[in-house]
């Protein structure tokens, strides 16, 4: 089994222009019973928990009719489910969201699709979880 790789500043700065990750911010605290309405009830499991090898095309096609997409990724995203699809993204997708989603929660950086490239770069510490910031540094020669 291999070790998922932290995302590429590239890769979160994507995240933030997300409407997957914008949804589940808006729907993050809209309804606790939103698993009873998912899409996914009527689908065995397994088609959501790929192998590594096989493609989740099947799942994420079915997540995106779901009425309760934003909940479903929120949901995920709070508790730091890396496996399996939920609210259409794949565990990659998830780990960039994730850096982004708890910037946006900790009132560190908000999501704003009209916003540039940020100069602050978010990681997640591997054993604890907590958030640390590292300013990136200036170009040699520009004040």
């Amino acid at each position: 089994m291999t070790r998922a790789r932290m995302p590429r500043p590239h890769e979160v700065a994507a995240a933030r222009r997300d409407p997957r990750l914008l949804r589940a911010v808006r729907d993050r605290q809209d309804d606790g019973a939103w698993r009873t309405r998912g899409a996914c009830q009527a689908v065995d499991p397994e088609t959501f928990f790929p192998a590594p090898s096989e493609p989740a095309d099947a799942a994420v096609a079915l997540c995106r009719t779901c009425e309760v997409q934003g909940a479903c990724l929120a949901w995920a995203l709070e508790v730091g489910d890396c496996h399996g699809v939920w609210g259409a993204t794949t565990p990659r997708e998830r780990r960039a969201m994730l850096v982004a989603w708890r910037s946006e929660v900790h009132g560190i950086i908000p999501l704003d699709p009209s916003v540039g490239p940020v100069r602050t770069q978010v990681e997640l510490t591997s054993l604890a979880g907590l958030l640390t910031i590292n300013r990136l540094p200036d170009p040699v020669g520009v004040s």
